[in-house]
Formats: C-alpha cells, sequence, structure tokens
C-alpha cells in the first residue's frame, strides 16, 4: 500500500538483479559504436524484437557494466580495444556467403557517420572545434527565412521565435549538441544528413546517402570555414607534398597515397591558376563564414588550399566509418 516515488522506479532500474536496464544500455552503445546493435531492434527489447546475434556477449558485457559502478568509459574502452573492433571492413570472399549481413562480426562494420559528427569532425579536422562543456544552445549558420515560414505572425514577439539570428566567431564552433534545435524547423545541415526532427523518439536513425550531402560539404558555411582553416593550416608547411599529408592526417587518419598525392597537387596547381586569374574569386571564397580575409599576397594561395581541404572533407572515407 505504500506510494512508490520516482526514486523507488530509479532503484529498481538500476538494481543489479533487474535484467534488462544494463543490456540495454550496452546494446544502445554497441549500437553507436557498429552501427547494429547485438540486438538489431534496439527500440523493442520484447517478444516481437529480433534476438541477440550474441547472447552470450551481451549478457557478460552488461554484466561488467554493472560491476563496474555503470562506468560508461570501462564499457567504451572495453569495446574499442576488442579484436572485433579492431579488424578491417573490406568485404571477403571467403566470409560473404556465410556473413552476408555482417551479423555474426566476420569483419568490422562500416556505415555512415551520423550527422552531428559529420559536422563536429569537420571543425576538429581545422582546429575549430570548441570543447566547452555546457552552456547555452548556440546558434549556427542556415538559410534565412527558414524559421518565418513556420512562425505564427501576427502574435506578439514573444510568442514564438520569428526570427532566426546566426552566432558569431566561436559560438558556431561549438559542438553540435548544443545546437538550438525548433521542432518544426529543425537544422536543415544536419536533417540532410538524417538527424531526426525529435518530434519523435528516435532510436535507430535511417541512413541515405544523397547528392544534396555533398552540395552540403561543399558549400555549407560552417563546413567551408573548417575547410578555410584546415586549408589555412596546409599553406603554412614548407611544400605541397607536405601540406597534403598534414591534411590527410587531420580529416583521414593516414597519410596520401602516391596517386592521391598527385591528383591533389595537381589540384591545387590548377586551383592556384585559376585565382591568380580571378584574384576576386579567391577574396570571395575566403569571405564566407568566421574568416573574412581580405586580399593579400597569400590570399590566392589560402584559397587552393581551401579547395584541396574541401575535397578532402567531401571525400567518402571522411564521413564513413570503416
Amino acid at each position: 500500500s505504500k506510494n512508490l516515488t520516482r526514486l523507488e522506479l530509479a532503484k529498481w532500474l538500476i538494481n543489479p538483479d533487474h535484467p534488462l536496464t544494463s543490456r540495454v544500455i550496452v546494446n544502445r552503445y554497441w549500437q553507436m559504436i557498429f552501427g547494429t546493435g547485438l540486438v538489431k531492434t534496439a527500440e523493442d527489447f520484447g517478444s516481437q524484437g529480433e534476438y541477440p546475434s550474441h547472447p552470450a556477449l551481451l549478457d557478460r558485457l552488461a554484466k561488467d557494466f554493472v560491476n563496474s559502478g555503470w562506468d560508461l568509459r570501462k564499457l567504451i574502452k572495453r569495446i574499442v580495444m576488442s579484436e572485433t573492433y579492431k579488424q578491417d571492413s573490406k568485404l571477403r570472399k571467403d566470409i560473404s556467403d556465410k556473413d552476408p549481413y555482417n551479423r555474426l562480426l566476420s569483419r568490422s562494420p562500416r556505415f555512415r557517420l551520423d550527422a552531428e559528427f559529420v559536422r563536429d569532425s569537420a571543425l576538429f579536422a581545422g582546429e575549430l572545434l570548441d570543447l566547452k562543456i555546457g552552456g547555452p544552445s548556440v546558434y549556427p549558420y542556415q538559410p534565412n527565412g527558414l524559421w518565418a515560414d513556420v512562425s505564427h505572425y501576427g502574435y506578439p514577439s514573444g510568442f514564438t521565435s520569428q526570427k532566426y539570428l546566426p552566432g558569431s566567431g566561436k559560438a558556431n564552433h561549438r559542438r553540435s549538441m548544443y545546437t538550438v534545435w525548433k521542432r518544426t524547423s529543425p537544422p536543415p545541415s544536419m536533417t540532410i544528413f538524417d538527424a531526426p526532427n525529435r518530434e519523435t523518439c528516435v532510436v535507430r536513425r535511417l541512413q541515405t546517402n544523397t547528392p544534396m550531402q555533398a552540395l552540403v560539404l561543399q558549400n555549407d558555411p560552417q563546413f567551408l570555414e573548417a575547410a578555410t582553416s584546415l586549408g589555412n593550416i596546409m599553406s603554412l608547411k614548407t611544400s605541397i607534398t607536405e601540406g597534403i599529408t598534414i591534411g590527410f592526417i587531420k580529416t583521414l587518419g593516414r597519410k596520401p597515397q602516391e596517386m592521391e598525392l598527385k591528383i591533389l597537387s595537381n589540384s591545387f596547381n590548377r586551383y592556384l591558376k585559376t585565382f591568380e586569374e580571378k584574384p576576386e574569386n579567391a577574396v570571395s571564397l575566403l569571405r564566407s563564414g568566421y574568416f573574412q580575409k581580405q586580399e593579400t599576397t597569400e590570399t590566392k594561395i589560402i584559397a587552393a588550399w581551401t579547395l584541396v581541404a574541401s575535397t578532402l572533407l567531401n571525400m567518402d572515407e571522411f564521413v564513413t566509418r570503416q
């Protein structure tokens, strides 16, 4: 007859003998790291959900997770340091017939990063990402007028947000988790990468690959800022080869192959020649967003490097976990 409170509910959920909570948490982080959970239907652990691909592994990870004091760092470290995580994602003929959907984890999974990770990775590559924890929401760039179409004009201005005022400076470089979210008009650069609009809770995101995503990576002011900053870093190197190499390391985590080095070197020289013929185009390119560079002797060089950096940010390898 005792009136139970939310505290009792919380204690019940994290009770070491509770069979569900720890498994759901482990499965969600496994899904985040591998693209697909040990239970594929992460939103449904009931009788209508899919059976775990590795039930013993799920049970062991869940038990160790509880025994560690629900330590997420230890859980993630254990997963990413496993031999399973370190496998190559290349599809092999000897396993393609036996494990076509990789449910047996015979190879490392390959999947596109979520929208927030794509934006944060670009800013991090350009050394722009602000790692500050907490604080108010931030307002990154988006096309003008989007909020006006879903606002109630005629009401007092305080009734609803009718104008979107983008942030400036480092405020635009906060992590994507701090981005302000209007459910009737979510950030377009994120929804194009399949971020949900948050009208409903989404446990598993759908993933698409469309030409619009490439256009965002090339033309969105936020990604152009990241490319400009990365291009500026690349321009400080003593040779084209060194500049391209540091760009590869920052974006793809590896050094370029000989063919890649040759192609991007030729591209850099072609871009530089174009900007030398039309320096106003270099100034226009570098005036987008945060940097607002004026024309100098280095403007054409940095603009050429910016286009090379933009090419790296637009590579499939950059937006794909493999």
